[in-house]
């Protein structure tokens, strides 16, 4: 069976919504899923006085070694400033090994965010993360226009042919059931894509 890590960091549960949500899609896809999260940096007052989110249903990942035995990763992660967040480059940057020796090369990744506003940098913080999986060989699968939920402008919405996403405003909106919608479409395709390139 194909096996798919949802890989998230998440400051205020935008993220690990749209993780259960992508591997919601994978499981539909046929694929064994785990989703794990990338541990946090930011200073225990950073965190207090930010009101960050601490508890989760979500294992940390043991570390980078853990992706090897995944057949497709699908990375999420919220926008800051225009790019991933401090959290999981971290997580990334500990991956020189496993790049030094390919060990990622021909696996399948994706990625998905979130972002305060609708033009806060989805699409940039996006190709942050697919720059690494890129880096390390894997097979790139976005957010395809089979997915018609991404279209129209007649409600805020998420949706980016490079990944799923969600708006938060100011912390208060929620993923909404068609941001969800997109993240299970690219889970799904993701684990589809990925049990292809394994037969």
């Amino acid at each position: 069976m194909t096996k798919v890590l949802v890989l998230y960091y998440s400051s205020y549960g935008h993220i690990a919504q749209m993780a259960d949500a992508v591997a919601e899609g994978a499981r539909e896809g046929g694929a064994e899923v785990d989703i794990r999260r990338v541990p946090e940096t930011a200073p225990k007052e950073v965190v207090e006085a930010a009101h960050f989110k601490t508890d989760s249903a979500h294992p940390l990942i043991e570390g980078p070694d853990a992706l090897t035995a995944y057949d497709a990763i699908v990375v999420g992660a919220p926008t800051r400033y225009g790019r991933m967040p401090s959290q999981m480059a971290s997580f990334w940057d500990t991956t020189g090994g496993l790049w030094f020796q390919g060990k990622l090369i021909g696996k399948v990744g994706g990625a998905f965010t979130s972002t305060a506003s609708q033009h806060g940098g989805q699409e940039t913080t996006l190709f942050s993360i697919i720059t690494n999986l890129l880096h390390h060989g894997l097979t790139i699968v976005g957010l395809d226009y089979g997915f018609q939920g991404q279209m129209g402008a007649d409600e805020v919405r998420g949706g980016s042919p490079y990944g799923a996403t969600t708006i938060a405003g100011d912390g208060s909106r929620q993923p909404s059931p068609v941001e969800l919608a997109g993240a299970r479409h690219q889970g799904k395709r993701i684990a589809e894509t990925a049990a292809k390139l394994r037969a």
